[in-house]
C-alpha cells in the first residue's frame, strides 16, 4: 500500500528530494545495479515508484554504517527474495537477513563509541579555549 503522501510515480528529482540524496548519487545506484528505475518515459526518463523509494531509503540508511556496495547488494537481494520465497528458501533468507541486522547493530556501536569520543574532544577543546 502506498502512503498518501507519495505519488504512484515520480522522476529522479522528485526521488532526490524525498529521499535527501543527490542525483549522481540515485544515478550511480542505477549504474550498479542497486536502485534500477521501474520505467522510463517515452523520453527516456526514469519513472520511480513508492517501491524504488523504499529501496532507496534502504541504501541511504545502510551508508552511514559504512557497508560497502556489494554489501548493500547483498542485503537488497535478500529482501527481494524474502518477497517471492517458499518456506524453506524464507528460512535461509532470514538467517541472512539476521546476519545483516547483528552485523548493523555492531556497526551501529561503533558509530556511537566514536560519537562519544568526538564528544569528549570537544568538550577537552572547550576546557582549552576557556582557559586561554
Amino acid at each position: 500500500m502506498t502512503a498518501p503522501d507519495v505519488p504512484t510515480t515520480m522522476h529522479i528529482g522528485e526521488l532526490a528530494e524525498r529521499t535527501g540524496m543527490s542525483l549522481r548519487s540515485i544515478r550511480h545506484y542505477d549504474e550498479v545495479g542497486l536502485l534500477v528505475p521501474s520505467g522510463r518515459t517515452s523520453g527516456g526518463f526514469r519513472v520511480y515508484t513508492a517501491g524504488d523509494l523504499e529501496r532507496l531509503l534502504v541504501i541511504r540508511r545502510m551508508k552511514p554504517l559504512g557497508f560497502t556496495l556489494e554489501e548493500m547488494a547483498g542485503l537488497l537481494r535478500v529482501v527481494d527474495g524474502l518477497a517471492t520465497a517458499d518456506p524453506t528458501e524464507a528460512a535461509a533468507l532470514a538467517a541472512r537477513l539476521d546476519e545483516f541486522l547483528d552485523d548493523a547493530r555492531a556497526r551501529h556501536a561503533k558509530l556511537l563509541e566514536r560519537a562519544a569520543m568526538a564528544e569528549e574532544f570537544i568538550g577537552t577543546l572547550g576546557r582549552l579555549r576557556a582557559s586561554v
